[in-house]
């Protein structure tokens, strides 16, 4: 077989230990697609992605289209004449580009496919209080997130994981599952197959969350508000209006002794902070103001003048 030709598709740092392992095993990158810079911040200052910074620190070519459609990219990337493209955390690519390479495109996905398609598999498996998740590389075809599985890898959810440490758990689990992936067309030695059926009304979805998604609601069962305030700590934050302010709650514990009412806070002003829920209450640990930075509960306490027991 010929030697392989990667092209490689990323933007977010889920991706980036994808692309570097695929650099220390002397894979050749012939080009690296990523995402264009954006404004961030307070400053607006223009920063690339991660995997463009990892990209230029190697040298490696960098393409940033605005339009994967476009003429001048899709002349650009058949000139740099792949045989693989590999997809680890971009947008959605249109067929006239994953359908270039003579051994097809891969996309490396955070779930065990097919449940939890769509933009935010790790929030959503915490969320809905899985014991486990994984990772799964897959070929790209028409339909999002629905081609024939080449590799899937499980990895256990603590009941202590965040968003965040089960994505930096799962990034390095990732980058190892899409290496052996690699190897395995490389030499020829895979079996594809079709994703498995699963029931409409069991085949869970993981869609992209907005603002409004995020809001928590009191009246569900503590272990329920638990998992979502731990789905998405510490972006995009769970959040709820405490005596009419904003605030994202980015860890919290249940209080198995105290019972409230649902969306009922009681503090002493100085230690603690519980809300009542459909079953008892929780404990906020961690909490952030719009436009602040994280704090504790008693920093936030120090500053903030609550009412010893009242609604939300």
């Amino acid at each position: 077989m010929a030697s392989l030709r990667l092209i490689f598709f990323g933007t977010s740092a889920f991706g980036v230990p994808s692309l570097e392992i695929l650099l220390r095993h002397n894979y050749t990158i012939a080009a690296v697609v990523t995402a264009p810079d954006k404004t961030q911040g307070r400053g607006q200052k223009v920063k690339p992605s991660p995997i463009k910074l990892v990209a230029a620190a190697h040298h490696l070519p960098i393409l940033q289209p605005y339009n994967l459609k476009s003429p001048s990219f899709l002349e650009i990337l058949r000139n740099y004449q792949a045989n693989l493209q590999v997809v680890v955390a971009f947008r959605i690519l249109p067929r006239v580009v994953w359908a270039l390479p003579a051994l097809g495109t891969f996309n490396l996905h955070a779930s065990l496919l097919p449940q939890y398609r769509g933009a935010a598999p790790i929030n959503w498996a915490i969320i809905r209080g899985e014991q486990e998740t994984g990772v799964t590389t897959f070929f790209i075809e028409e339909t999002i997130d629905t081609g024939h599985i080449l590799f899937q890898s499980r990895v256990p959810i603590d009941e202590q994981d965040t968003a965040e440490t089960l994505h930096e758990r799962l990034k390095y689990q990732g980058a190892q599952l899409l290496l052996r992936t690699v190897q395995a067309i490389e030499q020829g030695s895979y079996t594809s197959y079709p994703q498995p059926f699963i029931p409409p009304n069991l085949l869970k979805q993981a869609p992209k969350l907005s603002k409004e998604d995020c809001q928590i609601d009191w009246e569900q069962d503590t272990i329920a508000i638990l998992n979502f305030i731990r789905g998405l700590s510490p972006d995009p934050g769970s959040w709820t209006i405490l005596q009419g302010s904003r605030v994202k709650i980015l860890a919290a514990r249940r209080v198995a002794e105290i019972q409230l009412n649902p969306g009922t806070i009681y503090s002493d002003g100085k230690h603690y902070l519980y809300i009542g829920t459909r079953n008892g209450a929780i404990a906020v640990e961690q909490l952030q103001l719009a436009g602040k930075k994280s704090m504790d509960i008693q920093t936030f306490l120090r500053g903030y003048q609550l009412v010893a027991a009242t609604d939300l």
